[in-house]
């Protein structure tokens, strides 16, 4: 029997370890914690190489364009070492793939990433695109990392990114995903699941959402400009005060300084189903000139309560360029859209952790700071 098209979850990443989904020479084997509903945690390996400039290993190996662009070296093993601010590092990972004939890969950072500011993105040996493996692609991808806003020290094993693979189609059309809020509510305010009426869908089948300012203070977070380093894996290791800059919404909108790293939440609260998962997907140009969603995998069951309606917001990791840019509550901000899973997983996000998930956040911080003494209210 053919296998259904989707992105596969846990029970499914959890049979392929071993196989399509295996240690790199000299790594240690993939752990359970390492598995998402619908996706796979990658870890860091033992090196960082500064390079002078990021690139796409399409006509030249990786290895290669090391010999050009590398200057300097970073052991990440034992207690780590420190990536600079406004420098630029290739990290072999310590997985590698060797997929099958009907399964791609697709790569995002992880939220804690994109929330110390940690610009990431994937190289996969002969692509010419980041971020994607394709259909029966065999090698080890490698991490490109560039922290914006902070020192950050960073251990072998370090979790910053994550891996989906997908059989198939699995995005939702327009039609299918007007039809899936019609009977399953995907957004919310507050409690009252939002009407069709109340939604907007493009023409991609995505669900364009918008910015919350109004009714939080501070309404958001902006990093500080000189601090000392992040311990990235460390919970609670910082004062965010030490790091961060409260946000407040004047009248309900607030001006971006251009260049500075902002924290804010969605207006709308969402929440996935455990057979769907999604990705946040950038603005469009034409209505900002904002880099935003660092971090875009929204994996089965986030916000997901079936025993009360609600949803979480969507945390937001924003950049302006160029010149100041004024943001106001309600104003148009990101996309979700939604992707077939394979079936239900095994574990719904959040369920099972060890420590504390993002699925009941509403402004909150990277993991490595401790929750500001003004959260917002």
């Amino acid at each position: 029997m053919t296998p259904p098209p989707g992105i596969l979850v846990d029970r499914e990443l959890a049979a392929l370890l071993g196989t399509a989904l295996r240690p790199a020479a000299g790594a240690a084997p993939i752990l359970p914690e390492q598995l998402q509903p619908a996706s796979l945690d990658l870890r860091l390996g033992p090196v960082a190489h500064r390079v002078r400039a990021g690139f796409l290993p399409e006509n030249a190996s990786i290895e290669e364009r090391l010999q050009e662009l590398a200057t300097s070296t970073v052991s990440l093993e034992g207690e780590g070492g420190v990536l600079e601010r406004g420098l630029v590092y290739l990290v072999p990972l310590d997985e590698e793939l060797a997929l099958p004939p009907d399964l791609a890969a697709r790569f995002n950072p992880r939220s804690s990433t994109g929330r110390t500011d940690l610009f990431t993105r994937v190289l996969v040996p002969g692509s010419p695109r980041f971020d994607e493996a394709p259909a029966g692609f065999h090698g080890r991808a490698w991490l490109e990392v560039a922290p914006l806003s902070f020192p950050v020290r960073l251990r072998r094993g370090d979790r910053l990114c994550q891996v989906r693979l997908a059989r198939g189609a699995s995005a939702l059309s327009r039609a299918a995903l007007i039809e899936r809020c019609r009977t399953t509510p995907l957004c919310f305010d507050g409690p009252r699941p939002l009407a069709l009426d109340e939604l907007a869908f493009d023409d991609e089948g995505g669900l364009c959402l918008r910015l919350g300012l109004a009714g939080r203070d501070p309404c958001g977070w902006r990093a500080a400009l000189s601090t000392e380093v992040v311990e990235f894996a460390a919970q609670g290791a910082h004062e965010a005060s030490d790091f961060w800059e409260p946000v407040h919404a004047r009248r309900g909108r607030c001006v971006l300084e251009p260049g500075r790293f902002y924290i804010f939440a969605s207006r709308e609260r969402l929440r996935i189903p455990p057979d769907l998962a999604a990705e946040m997907l950038p603005i469009d140009v034409g209505i900002g000139e904002l880099r935003n969603n660092y971090a875009g995998f929204f994996d089965s069951g986030f916000g997901w309560d079936e025993t009360r309606p609600g949803g979480t917001p969507a945390v937001l990791e924003v950049r302006a360029h160029d010149v100041p840019f004024l943001v106001e509550d309600g104003q148009p901000f990101f996309r979700l859209r939604f992707f077939r899973t394979t079936g239900r997983p095994e574990k719904l996000y959040g369920q099972g952790r060890g420590g504390p998930s993002y699925g009941g956040q509403d402004l909150t911080l990277a993991r490595a700071f401790r929750a500001p003494r003004h959260a917002a209210r």
